[in-house]
């Protein structure tokens, strides 16, 4: 029976532990003979990756036990903290000491690598007999030391195949091993910036010389070798991610182009968008908004292939004609084997609910006008199958703002916005103008206007949405996190529109986001607002604590104690001047987390949490959630 209840406080089924529960975290994924290893992120086991697989029978066994925690600190944000060989030895990065351990059946892990505190390893891949890794070793000077190395599976040494630049990624060595491409790039610029994909001949176990198959003025990423002489990647000359070829001598041309992105921004390292296939078609991403799976014919013809998943979509592995694609569908996060022929997309592990469809909402693609141009966003509303509003009543809604600010959002309900939409609380998933996505012009928006165009953009997409009739004006709230989170505070002070900000590790000083953070992202602002000394009036112009006495509407900071990304001293000096003016106000340290939450016990209550902040906020009850004292 359907019952008339405010919005908000709808009676709904999707709790905060089955939120976290229904959105695992998949880390890679392999063909290992007939079976399917991956990698899952276990909030129950304080948010450690464990690597499962799935053998021919179906049934799911731990290739990688309790406590070993495959986790990689390259560049922070890690990626690649895992391999396997053919014949299934795993290799993989432990968290605790950043070392290339190896793992065979039957047996106890063993170290590949010296135990070195300034070391790291990431990126880990297997390719032509050889275990090819990222290192970084952090000294005396901020600037760590990187190289892409070889790391010999008996434990006998790690050898530095090349270096010589800020930053290397994706290697690929060629059949046979004689060559290795890889992507390059320096300071100040991001791997979304200005990249170069470069080429060397292997020679006395280093690269002895090489060649670049790039301009070095785009975003270059993911060479991959489609026989000894000619190398595919992604470039973006004509303003979209879209698949090149070059052979040596000769001049890239591109393949199958199309008014979509094949390639992403490069956060982590074990990113993947496209594969070759045996057979010379590949099997490629492509991204216009939401995302589709595609298989290029060698003539350049492409078509669509069925896949539930349509946000976050990589390409982790392919055997034959078979691939392996993680990435977000309507029913979560999952992991899915596609055969190419057949036209078939099986679920391997997670992308699915115990709940019926009729709790998930359903994505609608909106554009609002900005004063930056159009603003692309996905619109959530209440959804649930027991209850109604009262006629006349709008709901309150949450403008979710991504992290990056280089990223997007692909309009999928993941589980945090079920569990809103199903309480009567709508969503509005923004991608403002800096988003990936929607081609490197939209992408180039942000450049030295971080703080403006982002703020301005999710603020006319929540009054658009409002003055349509969709959304209750007065009870507007936006949330976001790490960038996201600046987002939030700056629109708090900087526009007139929100009634309540959620920040999670939120950046709220941009120059002390610039002194303190990592070196990945160290000179990430250089683009985003300016250059260092010369900037810096606009760094305290635009930076939310700057502006701390305009704060005028209750806000909740959630914060990991761990954090090295954007420390806590961030959300504690927001707080503290939040006490100064006298608005309400919850700060929340999570112990043990650092950049992103990932412990169970941490995800339900901060989920429930921000929940209890509405309901106080927007005067609806919320059954079933503890309270929430407001300082």
């Amino acid at each position: 029976m359907t019952s008339t209840l405010p919005y908000g406080s709808w009676p709904s089924p999707l709790t905060a532990a089955w939120a976290c529960a229904a959105s695992p975290r998949f880390e890679g994924a392999r063909f290992v003979g007939d079976d399917v290893w991956w990698g899952e992120g276990v909030p129950e086991e304080a948010g450690r990756t464990a690597v499962r697989r799935r053998t021919a029978s179906g049934s799911v066994v731990d290739v990688l036990p309790a406590p070993w925690n495959a986790r990689s600190r390259v560049h922070e944000y890690g990626g690649g903290a895992w391999t396997a060989s053919d014949d299934g030895r795993l290799f993989f990065v432990e968290k605790a000491d950043q070392r290339v351990w190896t793992l065979t059946e039957g047996s106890e892990p063993v170290a590949l690598t010296p135990a070195d505190p300034a070391a790291r390893f990431g990126g880990l891949t297997w390719q032509e007999g050889t275990l090819l890794a990222i290192r970084e070793v952090h000294g005396d000077r901020r600037v760590p030391r990187r190289a892409i190395v070889s790391i010999a599976p008996d434990a006998s040494g790690v050898t530095a195949l090349v270096e010589g630049s800020d930053f290397l990624a994706q290697p690929a060595l060629s059949p046979g091993g004689g060559r290795l491409a890889w992507v390059a790039w320096n300071h100040p610029d991001m791997p979304w910036d200005r990249t170069e994909i470069r080429v060397g001949d292997l020679a006395g176990g280093a690269v002895s010389s090489w060649w670049s198959a790039t301009s070095g003025e785009t975003s270059a990423l993911q060479p991959v070798w489609r026989g000894d002489g000619e190398l595919v990647f992604a470039d973006e000359p004509t303003g979209r991610w879209n698949l090149w070829s070059v052979r040596p001598g000769a001049d890239a041309a591109p393949l199958a182009p199309a008014d979509a992105d094949t390639g992403g921004p490069l956060w982590v390292l074990g990113a993947r968008w496209f594969a070759p296939l045996e057979d010379g078609r590949i099997v490629a991403v492509r991204t216009n908004g939401s995302d589709e799976l595609v298989v290029v014919e060698p003539g350049g013809t492409a078509s669509v292939m069925p896949l539930p998943a349509t946000a976050r979509v990589l390409i982790e592995d392919v055997a034959g004609a078979r691939v392996l694609v993680s990435g977000m569908g309507a029913g979560g996060s999952g992991v899915w084997l596609v055969d190419v022929d057949a036209a078939t997309a099986e679920l391997v592990c997670g992308g699915g609910s115990s709940l019926g469809d009729e709790w998930m909402p359903r994505g609608r693609a909106v554009t609002f006008a900005g004063p930056h141009g159009d603003v692309h966003a996905f619109d959530y509303p209440p959804t649930s199958p027991d209850a109604v509003a009262p006629a006349g009543e709008l709901p309150p809604y949450v403008v979710f703002v991504h992290g990056g600010p280089t990223s997007n959002v692909g309009g999928v309900a993941d589980s945090r916005i079920a569990f809103l939409t199903s309480r009567g609380i709508g969503v509005l998933d923004v991608n403002y103008g800096g988003s990936t996505g929607y081609g490197r012009a939209y992408r180039e928006r942000l450049r030295s206007q971080w703080g403006v165009v982002d703020v301005h953009d999710v603020a006319a997409a929540a009054s658009g949405l409002a003055a349509a009739g969709r959304a209750d004006a007065a009870r507007l709230a936006i949330a976001g996190g790490s960038a996201g989170g600046w987002t939030v505070l700056a629109a708090l002070v900087g526009a007139d529109v929100f009634g309540a900000g959620i920040s999670r590790y939120g950046v709220g000083d941009a120059r002390a986001l610039a002194a303190d953070t990592h070196d990945f992202e160290s000179r990430y602002l250089d683009g985003l607002i300016g250059p260092l000394p010369e900037a810096e009036d606009v760094y305290l112009e635009r930076s939310p604590l700057s502006r701390a006495d305009r704060f005028r509407v209750p806000v909740l900071l959630l914060q990991g104690d761990e954090d090295e990304v954007v420390p806590p001293a961030q959300a504690e000096a927001i707080r503290d001047a939040l006490v100064t003016g006298g608005i309400p106000h919850a700060y929340v340290l999570y112990e043990g987390e650092a950049h992103g939450f990932r412990k169970a016990e941490t995800v339900v209550d901060a989920l429930e949490k921000e929940l209890a902040f509405l309901g106080q906020v927007f005067g609806f009850d919320t059954p079933g959630i503890p309270p929430l004292a407001l300082s």
